[in-house]
């Protein structure tokens, strides 16, 4: 076998290790509320920050180097304080953007890797507590699916040689209800008392306004900064050899 074949094979396996990683935090809840399962919101706070150590030693395994680190490191400082300076409007922040915009130029695991150490880092100034784990989850598997889906090329019209804005809308949309759906799963599990479907409905619905406005605020900030942002990071990768 070549050696790029190899290099490809790996690429492979090291994708479908962290897909089925990340997965494993849903199928864990499924299977919690399904089954009942007593102190189920401490089961699955070991469960995420279990795979949040484990995404992140898998990282560190690769041995990137620093070139290749860097770029992560600031999309993640600039996420961080994009989240901090929109501050005053609820959830109306760049940060899921900019963590699929990484995931896009980057790969998906940068994507994740973005999202994760933004929500860590902007954190030290909103506070840190039992939901950092899992914002630190959610924001990145909102990376991590935005760079799978650049990577399939919906986001890119390459006859025009310009991002396809609907697609762009509509990724945005979708991950301020991902992101929704991670959280409000944490917060059901960790404050709903007694835990009823009347109650986990009630949690919902008070969310809505939250997470609608989290998909509106993503899908305006990539409209405006996805194509000049790919431009520009795509030419230091290409530089570099990233």
């Amino acid at each position: 076998m070549m050696v790029g074949d190899e290099m490809r094979l790996s690429g492979a396996c090291g994708h479908i290790l962290e897909i089925a990683l990340l997965a494993a935090v849903p199928l864990v809840m499924g299977a919690a509320l399904l089954t009942g399962a007593a102190n189920a919101a401490l089961l699955m706070m070991v469960v995420v920050t279990l795979v949040l150590v484990l995404f992140f030693l898998g990282y560190e395994r690769s041995q990137p180097a620093l070139r290749q680190i860097m770029p992560t490191l600031v999309l993640a400082a600039c996420a961080a304080a994009g989240r901090i300076l929109f501050a005053p409007i609820p959830d109306f922040k760049p940060l899921s953007a900019i963590a699929i915009i990484a995931g896009a130029t980057l790969g998906p695991r940068n994507g994740f890797m973005v999202g994760a150490l933004a929500a860590l880092t902007s954190n030290f100034f909103f506070g840190q507590g039992l939901w950092s784990p899992w914002q630190m989850y959610a924001w990145g598997v909102v990376g991590y699916v935005g760079g799978m889906l650049a990577r399939s090329g919906l986001f890119e019209d390459r006859t025009a040689g310009r991002p396809r804005v609907w697609a762009l809308v509509l990724m945005g949309l979708a991950s301020g209800a991902l992101y929704g759906v991670i959280i409000n799963a944490y917060g059901v599990l960790g404050f709903v008392r007694p835990l009823t479907w009347a109650g986990a409905l009630a949690y919902v619905a008070a969310s809505l306004p939250f997470d609608a406005m989290h998909g509106v605020a993503t899908a305006l900030f990539l409209a405006v900064l996805y194509g000049p942002w790919t431009r520009r990071i795509g030419r230091v990768v290409r530089k570099y050899g990233l």
